[in-house]
């Protein structure tokens, strides 16, 4: 499958992601738990190049091979906190989006806000937001896994 576009961005859009990078890691979340959201996102995506990029960058802030293996199955497995696993359902209710779905119910909301705050909450929702936005781009140029942006 052969990318779909070579040029990188314009300068002007780069400047205002990595502006939108800024406030997100300013937010207070654990760096672990925004990769492990990335992380997530890109999977239920099916993004090769988000997962790829997701698990060196999640390694490089720590993470083990035996969370990052299981963050696929992070509800059947003992390996998350409370806190990591409400992110991850925030994750996965605001991803799957699809006809349906019945998207971020009260209940995933409030066991997120039950471990953030107000602050970290709209960091990950734009870790979230950010993560579909590259996801659906890279879909659709047909970015392939292992290459640098």
């Amino acid at each position: 499958m052969e990318a779909r576009m070579k040029s990188a961005a314009s300068p002007e859009v780069m400047t205002a992601i990595q502006g939108l990078y800024k406030v997100m890691y300013s937010g207070g979340v654990d760096p672990r738990v925004m990769e492990l959201v990335h992380l997530r996102a890109s999977q239920i995506n099916g993004c090769s190049p988000c997962v790829f990029a997701g698990v060196a960058s999640a390694k490089k802030h720590g993470e083990t091979d035996e969370r990052l293996h299981n963050v696929v199955t992070w509800r059947e497995t003992p390996f998350f906190t409370e806190a990591e696993r409400a992110a991850l359902a925030l994750t996965e209710a605001a991803t799957r989006i699809q006809d349906g779905a019945p998207g971020v119910t009260d209940e995933i909301w409030d066991a997120a806000a039950a471990h953030f705050d107000e602050k970290q909450l709209s960091a990950i929702i734009l870790d979230i937001a950010l993560t579909n936005f590259f996801n659906r781009i890279n879909r659709t140029i047909r970015e392939q896994a292992g290459k640098t942006w």
